[in-house]
């Protein structure tokens, strides 16, 4: 059955049309009673959506795959992907599925995708449900980041399902809606060049191309400048992860986009006290998605992309591996030039007319010896730069240990503008409020017991992070909240 929303977009399904072989075409399991628990309105305006017909019964049968929008194509995207480190040849949407295309207002393509709506011929074994709260926490966390102007998939609405969902004890089930500029991972990549097709691969590539770097289709090399223009936003990407102190917590290949938004919002959290080292994820038990490790970990799944697209980079294999060699050593570079760049801003340098790297570089081993709250350090430093240091004392185990680099931070601050300026800049890059992990946790277990209000209230607080609010003290207090794991919700 398909059903009209009364909305202006029209579905154009171009994954559909032009890459058959990377999906197959599939149905949501039925809803017994579907329920709808969050949309996000200012979305479904972006995208051209009428809010109140997404609400009707008809909307939330859509919204939860009960029936098919006029247009849409659904189906369940194939994929391969190294999971923490090991290769798995045929993963693919094993509890999604992707309905079709969209423009929205500003003319950009998007995607529509369902999260959590039953077995598809990947679900290897799995049920293909969702419980509530790993929903609710991507919804969270993607609205967070995109508040924070970090890329991502964002959650245009979750749909409780009416059924429960077996997992170590039975919890409520639901299905999410997620929009994203489309589901291209390196795993898509892995998987059409494992295949041996290369005109498939070609094609691949082509369409990637066209949607996302079109840049590079006039380039001498185009699948070459492409594999660059890849890497660059990805360096671009983790680079504000790690400013904003996020870990991902599942950064396997079939997790990284091509279009260089965050994806896959599982096992994930924010730093509270500074620590590289931090693991959230319950099966991350050799720490190789740690917070520091990420740059490195982007960069490993990137040279698998750089591998799959080795045949269409040269027909000579060894230029071919000389040439994506080359780029990829480039990541590094652009990485810690993206970091730089933010941290000097965190930090009121932009303008500065000292020298500041070291300053800039010296300052993450420091408050990591002093288990320092990460949020919190960054937005108390405009209150010094304002002439009062008494906030960003008070975080300190010893407060004299960063003397010696607040002295060189004053120093080269004083020269970067007006005080006052410098400082409301500096409050434009740091936040007051993130998804502070106690605050997640109680939201999501008061929903998965019937009470939404908490959820409600914390993606009000989120949705503007660097407005500083009379009444919202304990969403951006630090707190002592561990050791806190987080788990994938499969």
């Amino acid at each position: 059955m398909t059903v009209a929303l009364g909305t202006s977009f029209t579905f154009d399904n171009t994954y559909v049309r032009e890459l058959e072989g990377l999906y197959e075409p599939w149905k949501a399991a039925p809803a017994p009673a579907p329920r709808l628990l969050a949309l996000n309105e200012e979305l479904a305006d972006e995208l051209g959506l009428d809010a109140a017909a997404l609400g009707s019964p008809e909307g939330i049968d859509v919204l939860v795959g009960n029936t098919v929008p006029d247009g849409a194509q659904p189906v369940a995207q194939v994929y391969s992907g190294h999971q923490f480190g090991n290769y798995s040849p045929r993963l693919g949407d094993g509890r999604a599925l992707l309905l079709g295309e969209v423009h929205d207002r500003a003319g950009n393509r998007r995607d529509l995708h369902l999260k959590g709506s039953g077995r598809t011929p990947f679900a290897r074994g799995g049920d293909g449900k969702a419980p509530l709260g790993p929903m609710l926490r991507e919804y969270v966390i993607g609205e967070a980041m995109h508040a924070l102007g970090i890329p991502t998939t964002r959650a245009l609405a979750v749909v409780a399902t009416g059924e429960d969902v077996a997992r170590d004890t039975l919890l409520p089930g639901a299905v999410m809606t997620r929009v994203a500029s489309s589901h291209l991972r390196v795993g898509t990549f892995q998987y059409t060049a494992a295949l041996g097709e290369v005109a498939l691969l070609r094609r691949l590539a082509d369409y990637a191309i066209a949607r996302h770097h079109p840049d590079a289709a006039s380039a001498d090399n185009p699948y070459l400048s492409f594999f660059e223009r890849v890497l660059d936003a990805q360096a671009s990407l983790i680079a504000r992860w790690m400013l904003a102190g996020f870990v991902h917590g599942v950064m396997n290949t079939d997790n990284m986009t091509i279009s260089g938004e965050t994806i896959d919002y599982g096992p994930c959290a924010y730093l509270d006290a500074y620590d590289p080292s931090t693991v959230f994820s319950s099966i991350d038990h050799a720490a190789r998605y740690a917070f520091g490790n990420q740059p490195r970990v982007a960069q490993w799944n990137l040279a698998r992309l750089a591998e799959a697209l080795l045949p269409l980079i040269d027909d000579d294999p060894d230029a071919a591996v000389a040439a994506a060699t080359e780029v990829l050593g480039t990541f590094p570079e652009r990485y810690h030039g993206y970091w730089r760049d933010g941290m000097r801003a965190k930090l009121g340098l932009t303008g500065a007319t000292e020298p500041d790297d070291a300053i800039v570089d010296d300052l993450p081993a420091l408050i990591a010896a002093q288990k320092v709250d990460f949020t919190a350090f960054y937005r108390s430093l405009s209150a010094a730069v304002r002439g009062d240091d008494a906030p960003v004392r008070s975080l300190l185990v010893d407060p004299s240990a960063l003397d010696g680099w607040t002295a060189r931070w004053t120093a080269a601050v004083a020269t970067a503008g007006e005080p006052g300026a410098v400082a409301d800049a500096m409050d434009r890059v740091n936040p007051v409020y993130i998804p502070r992990n106690q605050r997640v946790e109680e939201a999501l277990t008061a929903a998965t017991g019937g009470d939404l209000a908490p959820f409600h209230r914390l993606m009000d607080v989120l949705a503007r992070p660097f407005e500083e609010r009379a009444g919202l003290e304990d969403y951006a207090a630090p707190a002592e909240f561990g050791p806190y794991t987080t788990f994938c919700g499969t």
